[in-house]
């Protein structure tokens, strides 16, 4: 990973990232960090990952608080954003990464409470934290931003629905959030190399990235795409409040 946001662009900020033991989350607070920001660390059960990333990121001389919850108990969000109160007394940038619904074993509605309910209840509980000029970054997927009119593989559109339903309810709220100085962007890319969410995809449908590869010219591998999220958080929030990242010609606007 080469640093992506300018050195000391963020010092004196706060940033949280959920689901950021991993993945898109981890590259993201990782980048956060190097700009200066304190950070907080959130997962939902792989702790150890967690602490691990937090010892790297305080050797950048920042501040790294961990913090497990469960997105779709409530008052898990409150004890995390407690948690955050406690040790910053505040948050600048808040991006919405931690989503999911392809998991074995939860109930049908899981998708929809994670990807929508779940992030709208982050949101709000964090809002009184949030302050004049902070960010809300909500991270998706071009299969689910663009649902309503490009179709997606049956296996993955009872979420895709889920999360268009998630980034609908939250922009609601977008009016509110700007009267408070609070900006918003939505972040949609392609399908990513290297996520967990593409491997199962990929494993259900034999081919499938492959074929999305060739059908875009090239996908986002996971820390290009984090660096994207990142940028999103301190540009300027788009007339539209939405940052399109990777190829788009195959999907259809409303």
């Amino acid at each position: 990973m080469t640093q992506v946001l300018p050195a000391g662009s963020l010092d004196g900020k706060v940033a949280l990232v959920t689901g950021s033991s991993r993945g898109i989350g981890a590259d993201t607070v990782r980048y956060f960090a190097e700009a200066g920001a304190d950070v907080v660390i959130n997962y939902r059960n792989k702790a150890p990952r967690a602490e691990k990333l937090a010892t790297q990121l305080r050797e950048l001389g920042v501040r790294a608080l961990v913090v497990g919850a469960d997105l779709t108990d409530p008052d898990s969000v409150a004890s995390m954003l407690e948690q955050v109160r406690s040790e910053f007394g505040r948050l600048d940038i808040l991006v919405l990464n931690a989503s999911g619904g392809m998991e074995s074993g939860m109930g049908e509605d899981y998708a929809l409470t994670l990807n929508r309910d779940a992030q709208l209840s982050v949101l709000k509980t964090a809002e009184p934290l949030l302050g004049d000029g902070s960010r809300v970054v909500f991270v998706t997927s071009h299969q689910a931003h663009f649902i309503r009119t490009t179709p997606t593989m049956p296996e993955y559109e009872p979420v895709a629905r889920s999360k268009r339903a998630g980034e609908d309810a939250l922009r609601e709220l977008i009016p509110g959030l700007a009267e408070k100085g609070i900006g918003f962007t939505v972040v949609s890319g392609d399908m990513i190399e290297g996520t967990i969410t593409a491997t199962l995809l990929n494993r259900l449908n034999p081919g499938a990235i492959a074929e999305r590869r060739e059908s875009a010219g090239r996908l986002y591998n996971v820390s290009e795409f984090a660096a994207e999220v990142a940028q999103a958080a301190i540009d300027p929030v788009p007339a539209d409040n939405t940052r399109l990242v990777g190829d788009t010609s195959d999907f259809t606007a409303e």
